[in-house]
Order: structure tokens, then C-alpha cells, then sequence
């Protein structure tokens, strides 16, 4: 099956993102956001319980001189309303103008949460705010192109009118959970901006972020294509080995700092890493089945992105985190996880980077299971004995070797070093990696600290090797904790953690 079907179709039924696709709130958010959720049920059985008296107020109401000086019946509508609430009764001055009096009225309306945009502020149906090319945001922001679009709202490329650069605009939808999301992202954003506000541990750098009319809205630098969709348009040719190499080590080097700040990404894959510049030549392509030319991206400089899942060693680490096809075991055996996991994931991307394909194509734990040990041996006992999970009888995996699902298995999964194309030195350092981070238990798993160092990374040119240039640690100026005087990063608005 051709790999970008098989990316959105799964046998097992469509691809589900846990927070995925840039933005959005997945499973485990909604934990985080519950206790900023609010119920409407209370207020609901308030006006149902109390609809007896409120007509009984209502028709002393009409009574009134004062209540018909009103003149409309929207007014006298909206004080019924307010009553019943139990909003205390005011007294009110004869003498006070009817102006004052509506203007008092409009300060003690109840605040609608819906109500968020102006007369000159529209959204859609799903929340997303409706413009046009040349409107401005912010008096700064000039909107020139929707660039993509995803569950949280949509990314616009813009014109900083202030500084003269273009720039990425992602404005959330005007949807309550989602903005809570954008609030939980922008705290992690200036938490790496803190600890790196030159940028150089290859992460995403937020410029501004401020709210227009109930859509959050988050400044970036203009980037590349993600390296998925550079896949898919190029029909999913692995990159060259070189370009592997480099943006491996550039992705452990980045997540190796958010593993100092103590940081856990939990949503690595393709799709949240970005080319700083995805241009291209196009070359023969090397296999000898295919007479077809490919793309190669001229330079493979990569930055990561998508915070909206990040998660501090100090917050609540919710069951289930990670994208399907990239999530380590012990997360699947729900057996808790930690900074590993991401190694985990890491360990996922490298092997699609080598051959384009995605390493575990499913939809199904069980099924998911049965991969992994196809390919890298038995899950430990002790794994096993220890989850509470259903997937194991006896220590061992639950698994119907008779079923279409296990052919299935059984014809597209192999075991690990069996996948590489030849057996030079490189492609096999590459494996060895490859499996010290798909280590079952993560406490066996390497550390993306050591990855940095392994054999794999050797030939790489010594300006490409980042992490013998910066030491994390108060000595290195880079993680410094303020914005030095004269930076470039402007913000708007802080969020107290």
C-alpha cells in the first residue's frame, strides 16, 4: 500500500494524533485544562427551579412606572433575566437619566462567554477567525497567506509592519480549550526562551504572542516545510545518508536541551520538524528500479516545533502521550514514562529518515505490540508481568499468529537489522543506534547524551558537532535566564507559570 495512504488510512482505521497536528488538545490535555473548565448545568436548573417566581416578579415588574420608562421589551426581557440569577436588587435614583441606567445595566450583564469578537471581528462556525489578505492584526500584523491549517486554528504568513519582515502568525481558534492549550504552549516558549534566547539549541523561537478578539495568536520565525511533507512530496525517497546524519544528531541536540531543562516533548515525528529552508535540487534518482528524478533539500538545517504537549518533570504526567506510530512501550503498557520516551520516538524517526516508510504502521495496541516484538525480540517478562494491561497471558503476548492481522505482521515487519540496505560501516552504526534507542525498558535505553557522542555521529564536519560548542550550564551565555538588552525577541504579554 503506497506510504501516504497508509499514513491516513490505517487497516485498523484512521490515524489518531494524541495532540497532534500542531496545536492541538489531545487525551492527556484535557487533564491539565480540567480544572479550568467550567459547567453551565448549575446555572440551567437555577432558571428552571426559580421560573415561578421570576413571573411573579416579572408581572410586578410591568406593574412598575420605573420598569416601563424602559421603553423596550428586550430591556425589561433582560432584567427578568438578571433576577433570576438573584442578582441583588438596585435602587434607583428617579432623577438618574435613562442613559446611566442602561449603562449601569450593561456592567452588571453577565459576561457571555461566546462574545469575544467586535462588529469588525468575525469567526466561522468552527471558531476560526475569517480574514482576508491586507487586514491587520494587532496594528502590526499584516496577513498576506494562509499557509496550513490544522485542529487549533491556522497559520498565516504576515507582515511585521514594525520590524519589515515576514514572518508565521498561528492563530488559534476562538474555542475555549484551545486557547487554554495556546496559554499551556506560550509558557513552555518562554521557558526556552529563557534558557536559550538566541536560538541556538534549535528550537522554534516565539517572537510575540498576543490576543485579538479571543484568538490567541503566536509569532514565529518563517520556516521550511516539515520534514513529512517533504517526504510526501517527493513520494517518500529516503534522504541521502548524509542528510540523515545531520538531521538526527540535530534532533538529539535539541531535545537533549529540553531534557536539561527538564522538558519532555512526548509528541516527536516528522510533522513537528521543520526545514529552516526547504528548497531543493532535483537529481537522478539511485535506485536502479526507478528512472525517475527526486528532490533533494539543499541545505538540511532543521528546527523543532509544536510545544502544545510539552510536559515539565514537576506537572501531571497523564497515561497516554506521543503519536501512535511513534510511542514507546512503556507508554502503550501504561507502565509510566518519563524523558526516555522521547529517545524512543527519535529512535522511530531516524529509521523513516533512512528508508521512508513508517517503522510501526498500525492503529491497534495489540497489533502494535506484536511489531515490536517481530522486529525487536520479546518484550521483557517483567514488562509484561508488571502492566495492567490485557495484552499478556502468562508473560507472554496474547497474540492469534492465525489471523489476517498476524500474516500481516509477519510479511511487512522483519527484524531490525535486517532493514538496512547494505552492510558498510555507516548504515550499520546507524542500526546500532537505531536499536540502543528502541530499548523496551527505558531505563536501558540510551540517553540522548550519549547518542551525541556515538560512532554514527563521527563523520560529521566539526561546525555541524553543536554540543562540543555549548555545554549546558551557568557558564554558557546562551542559557542565559533574561532576553539580553537589544535582542530581537519582543514580547507583548508574560504568563506566569
Amino acid at each position: 500500500m503506497p506510504r501516504s495512504k497508509r499514513r491516513l488510512h490505517s487497516r485498523s482505521g484512521s490515524r489518531s494524533s494524541v495532540g497532534g497536528g500542531g496545536g492541538g488538545v489531545g487525551r492527556y490535555e484535557e487533564k491539565r485544562l480540567k480544572h479550568h473548565t467550567e459547567s453551565g448545568d448549575g446555572y440551567k436548573s437555577a432558571r428552571k427551579s426559580n421560573t415561578s417566581s421570576s413571573r411573579r416578579k416579572r408581572k410586578r415588574s410591568e406593574e412598575s412606572h420605573h420598569q416601563r420608562s424602559l421603553g423596550s421589551t428586550s430591556g425589561g426581557h433582560r432584567k427578568n433575566r438578571y433576577r433570576e440569577e438573584k442578582q441583588p436588587r438596585r435602587r434607583e435614583d428617579s432623577r438618574t437619566s435613562r442613559k446611566d441606567r442602561e449603562r449601569e445595566r450593561e456592567q452588571h450583564r453577565p459576561e457571555d462567554p461566546k462574545k469575544h469578537t467586535s462588529s469588525a471581528v468575525r469567526n466561522d462556525s468552527d471558531g476560526h477567525l475569517i480574514y482576508q489578505s491586507g487586514d491587520v492584526l494587532h496594528n502590526r500584523y499584516k496577513l498576506l497567506s494562509t499557509l496550513g491549517e490544522g485542529t487549533f486554528g491556522r497559520v498565516v504568513k504576515v507582515k511585521d509592519t514594525a520590524k519589515e519582515q515576514t514572518i508565521a502568525l498561528k492563530i488559534i481558534r476562538n474555542v475555549e480549550k484551545y486557547r487554554k492549550a495556546a496559554k499551556l504552549e506560550i509558557n513552555v516558549l518562554e521557558e526556552i526562551i529563557a534558557k536559550d534566547p538566541f536560538g541556538r539549541y534549535l528550537c522554534i523561537q516565539m517572537l510575540d504572542w498576543f490576543d485579538f478578539h479571543g484568538h490567541i495568536c503566536i509569532a514565529f520565525e518563517m520556516l521550511g516545510l516539515s520534514v513529512y511533507d517533504f517526504l510526501k512530496d517527493n513520494k517518500y525517497e529516503p534522504f541521502p545518508m548524509e542528510h540523515v546524519r545531520h538531521m538526527a544528531y540535530q534532533l538529539c541536540f535539541a531535545v537533549n536541551f529540553l531534557h536539561s531543562i527538564k522538558l519532555t516533548h512526548t509528541d516527536l515525528k516528522p510533522e513537528n520538524i521543520l526545514f529552516v529552508n526547504s528548497e531543493f535540487t532535483t537529481v537522478p534518482s539511485n535506485s536502479t528500479r526507478k528512472s525517475r528524478e527526486v528532490r533533494h533539500v539543499n541545505c538540511s538545517d532543521i528546527r523543532l516545533i509544536d510545544f502544545g504537549n510539552a510536559i515539565f518533570d514537576h506537572e501531571y504526567h497523564s497515561t497516554i502521550v506521543s503519536t501512535r506510530h511513534y510511542r514507546a512501550p512503556e507508554v502503550i503498557l501504561e507502565l509510566g514514562w518519563a524523558q526516555p520516551c522521547d529517545v524512543w520516538s527519535i529512535g522511530c524517526i531516524m529509521y523513516e529518515l533512512y528508508l521512508g516508510i513508517t517503522l510501526f504502521q498500525t492503529h491497534d495496541n495489540r497489533e502494535h505490540l506484536a511489531m515490536m516484538e517481530r522486529i525487536l525480540g520479546p518484550i521483557p517478562y517483567r514488562m509484561a508481568k508488571k502492566t495492567r494491561t490485557r495484552y499478556f497471558h502468562h508473560g507472554k503476548l496474547d497474540w492469534d499468529e492465525k489471523t489476517s492481522n498476524a500474516r500481516y505482521v509477519r510479511e511487512n515487519c522483519k527484524p531490525l537489522a535486517r532493514s538496512a540496505i547494505c552492510d558498510a560501516p555507516e548504515h550499520a552504526q546507524l542500526f546500532n543506534l537505531i536499536g540502543r534507542m528502541l530499548e523496551y525498558d527505558p531505563n536501558d535505553r540510551i540517553t540522548l547524551a550519549e547518542a551525541l557522542d556515538h560512532p554514527f555521529f563521527a563523520k560529521l564536519p566539526a561546525h555541524q558537532k553543536l554540543h562540543l560548542q555549548h555545554r549546558y550550564g551557568s557558564n554558557d551565555k546562551s542559557t542565559s535566564s533574561s532576553v539580553p538588552a537589544g535582542s530581537s525577541r519582543d514580547f507583548s504579554h508574560s504568563l506566569s507559570r
